[in-house]
């Protein structure tokens, strides 16, 4: 790992998707700064809509590849890489697909630790599903990190993180793997390992202030609701179509640039969706279709345990449920307005994953939600990079004045 000390953190985006991961770290400041200290200098993503989408956002600074990340090569980056970040395609060891052990997907990650053993960085950063962590995939990891193993100059630290602890309106969980490389660690005046960022939120109490225990609860704020974003988005759609415009940023005409504020689109739902709509009150499901002849399924009405979030609405005063990427299809999810009687947009979608207004999209609509279900939240992303900047200024990896993340 060569040294360098800087004011600049150089970042390196793989399995990048549209950039949740490098937007986090982008709004990260320090002391008030007007910039972040990370500078993204490479990426790589093999759908070209989400590649768009990333070269549209940070194309000024990292030059985005469109392609196959076995097609890559890490000539383009004539830099020292400090930190490579990415998330290796996930639905291999979701629960909501086969969790297939022999899903090529799964040995992705293998091309991401092929492109660190390459680059040698301070800090490499991978985030996956929950189950990853009972994967032979992540087995190897471990074992690679061993002495005599191809990533044993690193060390990893792994745990669950749940968006909802960093201030996004969203109930998230996923595995953050942190590895840091032990030249790094030698250089931490108490010879510590990189840690998680700690929550900025908390779960809401249900303890009474009166209570004694009450004394020990910390004083972070409570979690973000969906009431954040929903009281600032207009409960009726005008549109069910994106507008017609058309980049070329990658070589290919692609639909777009469209910011969030711009993706307030509708369905057309059928009559019999609509009135299924109707019938569910606020914080209601399929459950509350069962009395309502017509409106249900024999599938529902036969089971009455298991998938209750199926045309659920999104509870006002609690984080949404997970944004997944066929979020606007109610029958997949608690995807329903919390009042409206639609389901949730790209633009709620995108808001509830911590995107912001101005943050432009390229693809169809279908291909923008895969970008916005698939994506890291950013506050989430914004944390690790806190937590990291920390870390390399306790180091002397970093110039700068004062510690505050």
């Amino acid at each position: 790992m060569p040294s360098r000390t800087t004011d600049t953190i150089k970042v390196m985006d793989l399995f990048a998707g549209c950039g949740g991961f490098t937007e986090g770290f982008h709004q990260f400041r320090v002391n008030g700064a007007k910039t972040s200290p990370y500078r993204t200098v490479g990426a790589v993503e093999f759908n070209l809509a989400a590649a768009s989408t990333y070269a549209a956002n940070f194309g000024s600074e990292a030059k985005a590849f469109a392609g196959d990340i076995k097609d890559w090569t890490p000539d383009p980056v004539t830099s020292q890489v400090d930190v490579i970040l990415g998330g290796p395609p996930c639905q291999g060891f979701s629960g909501l697909g086969k969790e297939d052990p022999d899903d090529p997907r799964n040995s992705l990650w293998r091309e991401y630790v092929k492109i660190v053993r390459a680059l040698q960085p301070k800090v490499f950063v991978m985030e996956n599903v929950d189950r990853f962590l009972r994967s032979v995939e992540y087995t190897l990891l471990q074992k690679a990190t061993e002495k005599g193993g191809e990533l044993s100059d690193y060390r990893v630290e792994t745990r669950i993180l749940n968006a909802a602890d960093y201030g996004v309106p969203q109930f998230r969980r996923r595995v953050i793997v942190l590895a840091v490389h032990r030249d790094l660690v030698a250089k931490h005046p108490n010879r510590l390992w990189l840690t998680h960022p700690e929550p900025t939120h908390r779960r809401p109490s249900k303890v009474k202030e009166t209570d004694e225990l009450a004394l020990f609860e910390t004083d972070h704020p409570t979690w973000l609701t969906a009431r954040a974003v929903f009281d600032r988005t207009p409960a009726i759609t005008e549109s069910t179509t994106l507008p017609k415009r058309e980049i070329d940023l990658l070589g290919k005409l692609v639909p777009g640039t469209f910011r969030t504020s711009e993706l307030h689109i509708g369905r057309i739902p059928t009559e019999l969706s609509i009135a299924r709509y109707a019938a569910i009150p606020p914080g209601g499901n399929r459950h509350s279709l069962a009395d309502k002849p017509g409106l249900s399924t024999e599938n529902w009405l036969r089971h009455r345990t298991g998938a209750g979030d199926v045309m659920g609405r999104v509870r006002w005063d609690e984080p949404s449920v997970t944004i997944r990427t066929e979020f606007y299809k109610p029958e997949k999810g608690r995807y329903l307005h919390p009042e409206a009687n639609r389901p949730i947009t790209h633009m709620e979608a995108a808001l509830l994953q911590g995107f912001p207004d101005d943050f432009l999209w390229c693809g169809s609509k279908v291909e923008i939600a895969r970008q916005i279900g698939n994506a890291v939240p950013v506050g989430l992303a914004r944390a690790i990079a806190g937590a990291l900047y920390n870390y390399l200024a306790e180091c002397g990896e970093v110039q700068r004045c004062g510690l505050d993340a």
